[in-house]
This record gives structure tokens, C-alpha cells and sequence, in this order.
């Protein structure tokens, strides 16, 4: 799957790292929907971090139709709770 971070770029993820990045967005999604700031920061960079742990960066110069798009790191609670869907960031596995 390629995903797209805001500002950042692509990577290249296995569908075998979604169980383990689900668990990050479950946290997120509680965090928004309790409107816990400090908290949601934290979930939100861990979530990222991960991310481009486990993806292969795509070239700057590839433009892949990106399935799943990610906020950028600086993004705030209401800049992601407009993005989420019902099942949050990351689709269920």
C-alpha cells in the first residue's frame, strides 16, 4: 500500500504492519474524540515515526496514486478530526 504523508511525501507499506499501526490509530481516535491535545500529539507522531520506520520511501521525483493519505506532523486536532473516517486514520486489517 503506498501512503502519503501531508508535506512529507510516500512510502511503501506491507499490508502486515496495519494490525500493529490500527492500535496507534485506535489510541488517536480516543484521544480526538476526548479531546486529549498532549496525547493526541504524541499518538500522532508515534504513528508517523512508525510509518516511515517500517515504509520504503518512494523517489521525490514518483508520484503513485497514494490509497491511504496521512496528516502531517504539525497537524492539529481539528485539522484531523476533519479527515477521519469512522474507523479513523489507518482502514481496519
Amino acid at each position: 500500500m503506498i501512503v502519503r504523508i501531508m508535506g512529507e511525501g510516500q512510502v511503501k507499506l506491507a499490508d502486515s504492519h496495519f494490525a500493529e499501526l490500527n492500535t496507534l490509530d485506535d489510541e488517536l481516535l480516543a484521544e480526538l474524540e476526548n479531546g486529549d491535545g498532549p496525547g493526541f500529539r504524541h499518538t500522532l507522531h508515534a504513528l508517523l515515526d512508525r510509518i516511515r520506520e517500517l515504509g520504503e520511501p518512494l523517489p521525490d521525483d514518483s508520484l503513485e496514486p497514494s490509497e491511504l493519505i496521512l496528516p502531517s506532523p504539525d497537524a492539529t486536532l481539528d485539522e484531523v478530526k476533519s479527515l477521519l473516517s469512522d474507523t479513523g486514520l489507518i482502514p481496519p486489517a
